[in-house]
């Protein structure tokens, strides 16, 4: 017994022992729950919560893109409120048992409605509701666009007689309350869609977006990250006691870019291009392609105006225009004939890369293209992203340059005897075989000569040139806030010589972009201040207020406020005496330089002889520069290219305009014979073709406003590349 009773014991204890043991552990536990509670409870009910969503409602909410104005606050690029057709095929495939028959009443009335309602089509509806993948789905999208009043249309039909008692009702409309009742799992799932009121207007600049919001192209493209904002979450899960919970996550709408685009100036510019078109198109090559309706007076026309205190720039335009709303349409500059050869010539890269060959998206020795090739080229702004020997217009800066340099003074002269034996080659004066005799600068410039341009350009001496071509500007970007702008092409340190040396002076052998141009030649004008282009003032918010302010910034002087003096006033004088007669507009003081410059065949690297580009950069007033201009004409449609008229007068019927309306008045104290009243207005003083031919100082390339030193054929030189 005494030895049982001392066995009893021992297990007594024992289990004594382990029963505290297991309460140790119990407590040990729960102070480990209470401590991870405490800790990280936020992070596991987070991850709780994902897990239970997999099976509930997780929908993205949309932030609304912010909207592109003008200076003015007109509405370049907005959002419109729009919504996705969501399918519950799970719901609407729900059966209810008829006579122990399952029937499925909710299909056909939705069906219906969506097919009538919201012109959904119906096999894409049907094909949801049956296939195995996709029938028992909570989740379809079957419509996208549809608007605000689309979905009230919709809404307003399931719930007409909702509310309407039946004994109120005829049998037939009775009927039609207990078919509406059977319109299920239809739901709008919140969107937005991109429109630009002004359709085609500014189009270079303002760009576009592609369906999934991103964009390539101008303000679109440049300031994306801005204008997009953060999209939110709609979350539904099950919480304690097995109840369904929500949370919404509140979507960030985008910013809004005000611009510095004037959109009444930029209407000028597009009327007086179009003015130009219709009359230059006289001629075959100006025709518009067959079944196309875009008719084009030269291969490429663009058009800056420009703050010259600033860097702002108030509108730009080129001539392939396309509507911001189906900026895929090419029909204005293609027939449907060319538009299928583009389809055939994509078929075939289909099959070649099916083969494992290479494709092409242009073939050079054929010609052919796809249509993305055709939509880029028609997308690419011209006035940032082509570029293009400058011709003469190049000569301020190059004069300004000379005075800055000690080069040259006012005190010089210099003979122009029509020619310059330089390298080899006999360069030519725009007059020979005439020549211009005894020059001052001021004379030079006003007859656009090129002897003289290279008589200053070797005083000044290779090493000064180029380093006076870089603090210009050229040969690198202007950083304009704007995509796809070309850097230019300037001869490379081993390949300048006299030559190269001598057609710098006049505007050949080196490639600039329009941007560059006139950014430079405003900095000539404004006492020598170079500023950065731009085409946004600011960023506002969704509510307005101010995000950031874009305020001018001022890279550099390039030349002192004296020389800026002394280039106005030469460059008044081209314009009242000289080649740029054709600019003025009556009543007010201006200055500026006309430009010819031969095209070189990019095959050949030589001088066609038979197609120029011919520009105007000017600016008014003429003692405070308040608006500068830069018009380029690209290979204008007529027999006779070499003519910088067809320029000058653009220049002069968009600033007829442009000046009243920026309320800058007549202030040379002759009669205003422009005319400045509605935007758009028809100016008949646009020469045609048949003028152009009949004016024999032209066709002897005598010193007059319609040649201006246009680049010597003879000398066949390549563009510096």
């Amino acid at each position: 017994m005494p030895n049982k009773r001392k066995i009893d014991n021992r297990i007594r204890i024992k289990l004594v022992a382990l029963f505290l043991l297991v309460i140790l552990a119990f407590l040990i536990l729960a102070l480990r729950v209470i401590y991870i509670s405490a800790a990280n409870g936020d992070d596991y009910e987070r991850r709780v919560r994902r897990q239970n969503q997999q099976s509930q409602e997780s929908a993205v909410i949309p932030a609304k893109r912010g909207d592109i104005t003008d200076r003015n606050g007109t509405l370049l690029a907005t959002s419109e409120k729009v919504y996705n057709v969501i399918l519950d095929c799970k719901v609407v495939n729900t059966s209810v048992k008829v006579d122990g028959v399952d029937t499925y009443p909710y299909v056909e009335p939705t069906v219906q409605a969506l097919v009538e309602l919201l012109g959904i089509d119906e096999d894409e509806i049907r094909k949801k509701l049956t296939d195995e993948e996709t029938k028992e789905s909570q989740y379809q999208k079957i419509g996208d666009l549809i608007t605000v009043d689309q979905r009230q249309t919709f809404e307003n039909y399931q719930d007409e007689y909702a509310d309407i008692e039946a004994d109120d009702l005829t049998e037939e409309e009775q009927a039609e309350k207990a078919r509406r009742s059977k319109i299920r799992g239809v739901w709008f799932e919140d969107s937005y869609r991109r429109i630009y009121p002004l359709d085609s207007q500014a189009c270079d600049l303002i760009g576009f977006t592609y369906t999934n919001g991103t964009a390539d192209w101008g303000i679109e493209g440049y300031y994306s990250d801005v204008l997009n904002g953060t999209d939110g979450r709609r979350y539904s899960y099950y919480g304690a006691g097995d109840t369904l919970e929500h949370d919404i996550i509140e979507p960030e709408d985008g910013c809004n870019v005000v611009s510095t685009i004037d959109v009444n100036i930029q209407k000028i510019i597009r009327s007086k291009i179009e003015e130009f078109n219709v009359q230059m198109a006289a001629g075959d090559s100006g025709q518009a392609a067959e079944g196309a309706s875009q008719q084009k007076g030269a291969e490429n026309i663009g058009v800056i105006i420009m703050d010259p205190n600033n860097g702002e720039v108030l509108g730009m335009d080129s001539t392939d225009w396309y509507n911001l709303n189906t900026p895929r349409d090419l029909s204005a500059y293609y027939s449907e004939k060319e538009i299928q050869a583009m389809k055939d010539y994509e078929d075939e890269n289909a099959q070649k890369a099916a083969n494992g060959e290479e494709t092409t998206d242009y073939d050079e020795a054929t010609g052919r293209h796809t249509q993305l090739y055709a939509l880029n080229q028609l997308w690419r702004n011209f006035c940032i992203s082509d570029t293009f020997e400058p011709g003469s217009t190049a000569k301020p800066m190059n004069i300004a340059a000379g005075f800055e340099t000690g080069a040259i003074t006012d005190e010089d002269t210099f003979y122009c005897d029509g020619f310059e034996n330089i390298g080899g080659y006999q360069i030519k004066c725009s007059v020979y075989p005439n020549a211009h005799g005894t020059e001052t600068v001021s004379d030079a410039l006003k007859n656009s000569c090129n002897d003289a341009l290279m008589q200053i350009a070797q005083k000044m001496g290779a090493v000064n040139f180029q380093k006076y071509q870089k603090l210009f500007g050229f040969g690198s970007r202007t950083g304009i806030d704007l995509p796809g702008e070309a850097a230019g092409v300037l001869f490379s340190e081993d390949a300048w010589d006299d030559t190269a040396l001598a057609t710098s002076s006049f505007g050949q052998g080196y490639n600039v972009t329009m941007i560059q141009q006139i950014a430079a030649f405003c900095s000539v004008i404004n006492g020598g201040y170079y500023y950065q282009p731009r085409v946004v003032s600011e960023i506002t918010d969704s509510n307005g207020s101010v995000v950031e302010k874009i305020d001018a910034k001022l890279l550099k002087q390039v030349i002192s406020s004296e020389v800026s003096d002394k280039l106005r006033e030469y460059l008044g004088i081209a314009v009242e005496e000289g080649t740029g007669q054709s600019a003025k507009v009556e009543g007010y003081t201006m200055g500026g330089k006309t430009g010819t410059a031969e095209k070189v065949d990019p095959e050949t690297g030589t001088r066609n002889k038979t197609d120029y580009l011919v520009s105007f950069i000017g600016f008014a007033p003429l003692d405070d520069p308040q608006v500068a201009i830069y018009v380029v004409v690209d290979r204008p449609h007529t027999d006779n290219q070499a003519n910088s008229v067809y320029a000058q007068e653009l220049a002069k019927n968009i600033m007829t305009e442009v000046l009243p309306y920026l309320g800058l008045y007549p202030d040379d104290g002759t009669e205003n014979t422009g005319d400045a009243s509605e935007t758009g207005a028809q100016n008949d003083n646009l020469p045609t073709p048949e003028d152009a031919e009949e004016d024999e100082s032209v066709q002897n390339g005598g010193n007059d406003r319609y040649s201006d030193g246009m680049t010597n054929e003879d000398t066949e030189l390549s563009d510096g590349t």
